[in-house]
C-alpha cells in the first residue's frame, strides 16, 4: 500500500478521530499551546515595543536583543525550560514548550509593532501635537491607527512560526499533532506520519490566511472611521475670495 493510500484510510476511519491519541485531540492540543504562545508573546512584546516606538529611544537596542533568541535552536530552549519546569513542580509536557514558543513568537511581534509606531509620518505626530494633544493621545489616536497593518503583520508571521514549531512539543511529553508525527514514525505507520505533517501544515495555511484578511481589513477600517491621520493629512482648499497669506 502506498503512502498516499494509508493516509487516506487514515483519515477516513472514524475510530482514529475519537479518544485521548484520537486526530481531534491532537488538533485541540495543538492550537492551544499555539494560542496560548502567541497570546502571551503578544502580551510581552506589544506594549514595550509601543512605548519604545512612541518615545523613539531605545529600541534599536532594545530589538536587537529580543532578536538573539532567533539564534538560539527552540529544541535547545525546550530542553534547558524542562529541568525547572519538573523542578517547581509544573511537569512534562505544555510549560516547557510554551516557554519555548513564547520566546519564538516574541521577536516578530516586537520588531514589527516598535517599526510601525517609530515609521508614523512625523508630519501627523506634529500636527497632533501642535492640536493640543497629549502623549497618549498622539499614540492612541494617530500613531497606533497607522502601526497597526505592521503590528498584524507581526503577529501573522509569529503565529505561523508556532504552529509549525509546535510539534516539538511532543518530544518532552505533550500532545499536539506532533504526536502523530513521532507515532507514525516509530511505528512505521505512513499514515498516521502524512496525517500529522499535513495536518500541520493546513493550520500554518490557515492562520496565515487569517491574518492575512486581518491585514486587509485593517486599513478599509482606518479608511471607513476616518482615522486622525487621515483627518491631519487631507487637503485643506482656501475658500474663494479669502486672502492667501
Amino acid at each position: 500500500m502506498s503512502a498516499l493510500s494509508e493516509f487516506a484510510d487514515y483519515v477516513t476511519t472514524g475510530a482514529n478521530w475519537e479518544g485521548r491519541n484520537g486526530i481531534t485531540q491532537a488538533v485541540v492540543d495543538h492550537v492551544r499551546l499555539s494560542v496560548f504562545a502567541v497570546a502571551v508573546g503578544a502580551v510581552l512584546a506589544i506594549p514595550l515595543a509601543v512605548f519604545l516606538g512612541h518615545v523613539r529611544r531605545g529600541g534599536v537596542v532594545a530589538v536587537a536583543v529580543v532578536n538573539i533568541g532567533r539564534a538560539i535552536p527552540t529544541f535547545a530552549i525546550v530542553a534547558l525550560a524542562l529541568p525547572f519546569s519538573l523542578r517547581w513542580g509544573f511537569g512534562l509536557g505544555f510549560w516547557p514548550s510554551a516557554v519555548a514558543l513564547v520566546l519564538l513568537a516574541i521577536p516578530p511581534i516586537f520588531t514589527n509593532t516598535y517599526t510601525g509606531v517609530r515609521d508614523v509620518d512625523p508630519g501627523v505626530v506634529e500636527s497632533a501635537r501642535g492640536m493640543g494633544m497629549r502623549g497618549s493621545e498622539v499614540l492612541i489616536r494617530a500613531e497606533l491607527p497607522n502601526a497597526l497593518p505592521l503590528i498584524i503583520t507581526g503577529l501573522r508571521v509569529s503565529a505561523v512560526q508556532v504552529v509549525a514549531t509546535a510539534t516539538l512539543a511532543t518530544l518532552v511529553g505533550y500532545g499536539g499533532l506532533g504526536s502523530l508525527v513521532v507515532r507514525g514514525m516509530a511505528q512505521r505507520d505512513d499514515g498516521k506520519l502524512l496525517t500529522g505533517a499535513v495536518l500541520v501544515a493546513l493550520l500554518a495555511i490557515l492562520t496565515e490566511l487569517l491574518f492575512g484578511v486581518a491585514e486587509r481589513r485593517a486599513s478599509p477600517w482606518r479608511r471607513r472611521h476616518r482615522s486622525l491621520a487621515d483627518e491631519l493629512t487631507r487637503d485643506v482648499r482656501p475658500v474663494e475670495g479669502a486672502p492667501i497669506a
